[in-house]
């Protein structure tokens, strides 16, 4: 409830607030049960007086605010795509009833939209969108306001399909304690980042995605000389800032262009994204990471890159399969950071890979896994393998013994093929 800027601003009304959820059943259950756990620990920190609505909330807060003779609901505005269509379907449906949505502040240290050119038009590619951000004034953290908070009406919690296959942690006190883990070794950051077997990461993506800690808090804490790390919460924001002018590429092109590559369908196909989505690829690190998503709910940042460009440049198939995935498993889902990730590896978002950046998994497993710890805890058909040949088990002469499957696709080719089809989208 720290750094809240509409909680704030609501701090000297008597407030009922007011937590309405859909579209749970459409998520893993790792995901599901980390969206309870944040919820629950939110509840405990406002003394159990949560209001839990199911339903669409145009519909649920209107007739809350009826009931309860209420002629003002506030809230955090959105930037995302949906958000925002959510919020001004409830906007409309309270403004008939004379009911107004006052929306205040934002889930980023800069509000998406004020960052711009000289000119007053819009950043397309981030170094330059960097430089200006990093120019802004990051406003200081908001204290924890005292709250006056009436008692709940409706206490509808949604319940889980499944059991979680991890621990799950959450709540502001959490973050904060995360941060503070990760301040101590902030410093050693840039060159752990992308090792893909130890936790060199900060571990606030979860937090960050659920509002349970607010970037001004995390920049404050950790300082712009961190600018490595500094730079990756830029990164959150100019994506937000992307998707908040352009709400179309949730789901579709940034560069409408490439709606007409050539990407492969039918039966193969699926069997191919099927293999891929439960790690059956045969290349050892894109099935290590896609066992770490299913298995934790999270993927290391460098794993999304090199699953992400598999799908797309190795079996042809759209980046919004791959996006759609990664949102119903990631319990640090953000819609922006997702579906803009997702663009920049396919080539058509901003900062755009150019069309002959393929990335090379047994390249990129080599990498970023040298002695192959992560495909081992990940993978254990190939835990038996030497530190080489596990990147490479279809050379190892016991490669295959632990029942490991063959490689749906060869890479080479492939690759090739992308180029052609990139080089065919180009030229026409």
């Amino acid at each position: 409830m720290s750094d809240n800027e509409a909680l704030s601003f609501a701090s000297d009304k008597q407030l009922l607030t007011v937590y309405v959820h859909s579209g749970f059943d459409d998520q893993s259950a790792n995901r599901q049960h980390s969206l309870l756990a944040s919820l629950k620990s939110l509840d405990t920190q406002l003394q159990q007086k949560l209001n839990i609505v199911s339903g669409d909330p145009a519909d649920q807060l209107l007739r809350l605010a009826q009931d309860q003779e209420i002629d003002q609901v506030i809230a955090t505005r959105a930037y995302d795509t949906e958000g925002m269509i959510e919020q001004a379907n409830v906007a409309e449906a309270l403004h008939k009833n004379s009911i107004t949505l006052k929306l205040v502040g934002s889930y980023y240290a800069i509000t998406p939209g004020e960052v711009n050119k000289p000119d007053g038009t819009a950043y397309k590619v981030y170094t330059p969108f960097w430089r200006a951000w990093s120019d802004k004034e990051i406003p200081s953290p908001f204290p924890t306001p005292e709250l006056k908070l009436i008692d709940p009406v409706i206490r509808d919690y949604p319940t889980p399909a499944g059991e979680p296959s991890i621990k799950i942690k959450a709540g502001e006190q959490y973050a904060l304690q995360t941060l503070g883990r990760f301040k101590e070794v902030v410093d050693t950051y840039p060159e752990a980042r992308d090792k893909m077997a130890v936790s060199g990461t900060s571990k606030l993506s979860h937090a960050l995605s659920h509002g349970e800690i607010h970037p001004r808090t995390v920049i404050a804490a950790i300082g712009f000389e961190n600018e490595v790390f500094i730079k990756e919460i830029c990164w959150r924001e100019f994506y937000a800032d992307v998707m908040f002018r352009n709400p179309h590429t949730l789901d579709e092109y940034f560069d409408s262009r490439f709606e007409n590559m050539q990407y492969d369908s039918g039966q193969l196909a699926d069997e191919r994204f099927e293999a891929w989505k439960n790690g059956n690829t045969g290349y050892p690190v894109v099935d290590a990471a896609m066992r770490q998503l299913r298995e934790t709910g999270w993927m290391h940042n460098r794993a999304r890159m090199i699953t992400a460009s598999f799908l797309i440049k190795d079996l042809h198939l759209e980046w919004q399969q791959g996006a759609r995935w990664f949102e119903s498993q990631l319990t640090d889902y953000d819609p922006a950071s997702n579906s803009h990730g997702w663009q920049w590896t396919a080539g058509c978002g901003t900062d755009a890979s150019p069309y002959f950046r393929v990335f090379n998994p047994i390249l990129q497993g080599k990498k970023f896994d040298p002695q192959g710890d992560y495909i081992r805890r990940y993978v254990p058909e190939l835990a038996h393998l030497d530190s080489h040949s596990i990147h490479e088990p279809w050379d190892a002469i016991d490669g295959y013994s632990g029942g490991y499957p063959e490689r749906v696709v060869d890479h080479a080719a492939e690759r090739e093929e992308t180029l052609r089809r990139y080089k065919a989208l180009k030229d026409n």
